[in-house]
């Protein structure tokens, strides 16, 4: 267990495209910044095979590939990369305490939080089998890979009408699978996939099991209600029950919604403590982008450079 605080101009939590943009930025601002990747380094692109949506890329990439790359960059340029968790914070304007799973105790200027969100799942096995296989959790992201065949996304809420949407553009046929006899989502997202042709809503349905070895052939689903049992033939299976911000640790000082994604300020990324900035999904439950991402990153990161600019530290 180490025993020597270390201190440091900029502390930098996860490892997304949010926490590495802002390294980028931070070390090429002098701010010296030291990264804790997580539990999960390089966030959900980890899980992601092909992106095709993330400028730069003609041909696409695959997304351990793209982080490796974002991580070399970051180094690159003198980033402390650290594979480890933080587990611990003491957020007080002006000094900020972190506590690595190791024991090391680090007292940082500023303090960029990048921790993402991570996307609810069912949890059946066939889901996690299948993963990356024909199973997402993200129709934007992947949806385009699905055009032409039929696909079937769970959820009721907003997130799943919007991705049903999305999908009914590409897709002859969308199987929307809601375990009630209604919808959560807002009234007028309920009046648009009620009135998209090629949207089939599923009443009182869930999903049994995702069908297929090395790929998605159908779904297993059973009325909750009948009982009965059907398969339906798609291909794609999308999962949009919702995400949960990676925020615990910051709840007791940083302000944040009933569901954990953090507030900032205006425009910016500032959070209700001094010197304290939030990026990426753990603040984003809209976009949920790399690439929108990646542009919260950077501006964390020029609001942490501001910030110490004006408190004379560089």
């Amino acid at each position: 267990m180490a025993d020597q605080v270390e201190k440091v101009k900029c502390l930098i939590v996860g490892s997304g495209p949010a926490g590495y943009s802002a390294a980028v930025y931070a070390a090429r601002a002098n701010l010296e910044p030291v990264l804790y990747t997580g539990e999960e380094p390089g966030g959900q692109l980890m899980i992601t095979t092909d992106v095709e949506n993330y400028p730069g890329y003609p041909e696409g990439i695959m997304g351990p590939q793209m982080m490796d790359d974002f991580r070399k960059q970051a180094e690159r340029f003198g980033t402390d990369v650290r594979m480890e968790m933080i587990t611990k914070v003491e957020l007080n304007g002006g000094l900020h305490k972190a506590w690595s799973e190791s024991g090391q105790e680090i007292h940082a200027k500023t303090l960029i939080i990048s921790t993402g969100a991570s996307a609810k799942w069912l949890g059946l096995e066939s889901e996690k089998r299948l993963m990356n296989k024909g199973v997402s959790a993200c129709a934007v992201c992947d949806g385009f890979f699905f055009r032409g065949q039929e696909v079937a996304i769970v959820g009721g809420g907003d997130t799943a009408a919007e991705e049903s949407l999305y999908l009914s553009k590409l897709c002859p046929k969308v199987h929307m699978l809601v375990r009630r006899d209604e919808l959560r989502a807002s009234k007028i997202m309920q009046e648009r996939v009620m009135n998209t042709e090629n949207i089939q809503i599923h009443w009182n349905t869930e999903a049994q099991e995702i069908l297929g070895e090395e790929e998605v052939e159908g779904v297993r689903v059973i009325n909750n209600q009948t009982q009965e049992e059907t398969t339906l033939p798609v291909s794609g299976f999308f999962v949009a029950i919702g995400h949960k911000p990676n925020t615990d640790i910051f709840r007791d000082f940083i302000d944040m919604d009933s569901t954990g994604y953090i507030h900032t300020d205006g425009k910016s990324t500032k959070t209700n403590v001094e010197g304290v900035f939030a990026s990426g999904d753990a603040q984003d439950n809209v976009y949920r982008q790399a690439v929108t991402a990646a542009g919260t990153g950077c501006m964390a990161a020029l609001d942490a450079e501001r910030y110490l600019t004006e408190k004379g530290v560089i």
